[in-house]
């Protein structure tokens, strides 16, 4: 399916989704290419009316050779240069999903005319949704000034066949396209993975009976924040008409603290999407072109740092945070659960001669590896960004990298607690609350309870699979 755009402020999160998780393709409608025309007229037309304006790679140089004045046929062959050098970048590559997303931000630049390309090229550009796989896009080396190391795979082979004009082939590999997709990608996948959280750890409240006080709804004003107080209706409405008998006295705190951290998932997660959508819609040329207007009666074009996106690798990093903060607590969990002096359970959760104890030693495992892998982003120290005036790098890519990692963490923590919690409920002969009772069967389709010695890597393996699914599918 072709989605029509014509300006920026179409591209949300959700076609985002439908374009990069989907595969729908996107098409420039009519109102967007008569803009694109006009400008693209106008940015010719300032260049022919003041020989004497400076604009940053098409009367100059790229880079270190930004103070070399260009004119005239020089200025032409110059333009004419696809960007071969930005194919530089080696290694593991990005998802075909992410790869697609970067094409489809590259067009905030296009849609409305900031970037003066032709609107050819711009169709171009938008086409290449349509026509395949993408060329293969490292993840790794990513650690340039701007994004050109992003952009020039994805763009190189369409310049080399494509009549390019001033200012086109820098338009094609400038911008942060990279960084709105990365933290678009990540805040689906995250508010997919919350989903999946909160049913598992509901799940777990009533393998241990916890008393359901601690989720009651006075905490939502007396808290007074938007998020907890989701996180307790959340939490209520997966527990509601769950076991009427529950211990007398207090759960352990990682039972009684679970809608505060679960509060800080939905509220990272929420501002994930919130600077996703705001970079989607942005526009990050440089230089960039404004139309005319009585000040600039030729219109202008303006040096700028739009390229770096100074708020998506935080989001990043905060995204990380709250997964590992969830690792700890579904390793607190299992714990708790595996002890019958703490769960009031049988210990072990054996039946017959199969015990799940074993598994606390994987949960510290994968809590301790997410904890390593979710450090903070910071500005490389140094000049670190390259050469010349290219000084300081954007590394939004490890951010996206070690929020990725930490999130197949969760997941594989939040599987073993649901083998546990899903045990705890067969060794005790209870049934799940209406609102689990399909999370529980799907549990068990892949791990059934446990009645005998056996292996648990492949049934687990298994629950993660099909839990990464669900998080992952694209026809949602």
């Amino acid at each position: 399916m072709l989605l029509e755009l014509n300006s920026r402020t179409e591209i949300t999160l959700d076609l985002y989704r439908q374009v990069a998780w989907q595969g729908h393709g996107v098409r420039f409608g009519s109102p967007a290419v008569q803009r694109m025309t006009v400008c693209r007229n106008e940015f010719l037309t300032l260049l022919d009316k003041d020989p004497t304006v400076t604009i940053y790679g098409v009367t100059t140089g790229y880079g270190h050779q930004a103070n070399r004045r260009l004119e005239g046929d020089a200025r032409r062959m110059h333009a004419r240069t696809p960007p071969r050098a930005c194919v530089a970048a080696f290694g593991r590559p990005v998802p075909e999903r992410v790869a697609r997303g970067i094409v489809l931000a590259r067009l905030a630049n296009f849609v409305e005319g900031h970037a003066a390309v032709t609107p050819a090229l711009a169709s171009e550009v938008a086409a290449l949704l349509s026509r395949g796989p993408l060329p293969e896009l490292s993840l790794s080396g990513q650690g340039g000034a701007g994004e050109i190391l992003w952009a020039g795979p994805l763009f190189a082979e369409l310049a080399e066949g494509f009549p390019l004009g001033e200012k086109d082939a820098l338009s094609l590999v400038n911008g942060s396209p990279a960084a709105s997709a990365l933290i678009a990608d990540a805040a689906l996948a995250m508010r997919r993975r919350l989903d999946l959280a909160e049913r598992i750890f509901a799940l777990s409240v009533e393998a241990i009976k916890a008393p359901l006080e601690a989720y009651d709804a006075v905490f939502e004003s007396l808290w007074g924040d938007p998020h907890e107080a989701d996180a307790l209706r959340r939490l209520r409405f997966l527990l509601r008409d769950g076991s009427a008998d529950r211990r007398s006295y207090q759960a352990p705190v990682s039972y009684r603290i679970l809608p505060r951290v679960i509060g800080q998932f939905r509220r990272v997660t929420a501002q994930a999407e919130e600077i996703a959508e705001s970079s989607l819609q942005s526009v990050t040329d440089n230089p960039l072109f404004l139309r005319p207007d009585a000040e600039h009666p030729h219109g202008r074009v303006c040096s700028n740092g739009g390229y770096h996106n100074a708020r998506a690798y935080p989001a990043l990093d905060n995204l990380a945070a709250a997964c590992v903060d969830l690792c700890i607590l579904a390793e607190r969990h299992t714990t708790k659960l595996l002890d019958g002096r703490y769960s009031l359970l049988p210990d072990q959760l054996q039946s017959g001669d199969g015990h799940l104890g074993i598994l606390g030693f994987v949960q510290v495992g994968y809590a301790e590896e997410a904890r390593r892998l979710a450090q903070r982003t910071f500005l490389p120290g140094s000049e670190a960004g390259g050469f010349g005036q290219n000084d300081v790098g954007a590394l939004t890519g490890l951010a996206w990298q070690s929020q990725e990692e930490v999130g197949r963490c969760l997941d594989a923590a939040l599987t073993m607690l649901a083998a546990i919690a899903s045990q705890a409920l067969y060794v005790t002969e209870r049934e799940a609350p209406p609102e689990l009772a399909a999370t529980l069967a799907a549990i068990r389709d892949q791990f059934p309870p446990v009645t005998q010695s056996q292996t648990f890597a492949p049934q687990l393996t298994e629950l993660m699979t099909q839990f990464r699914a669900g998080i992952y599918d694209a026809r949602e």
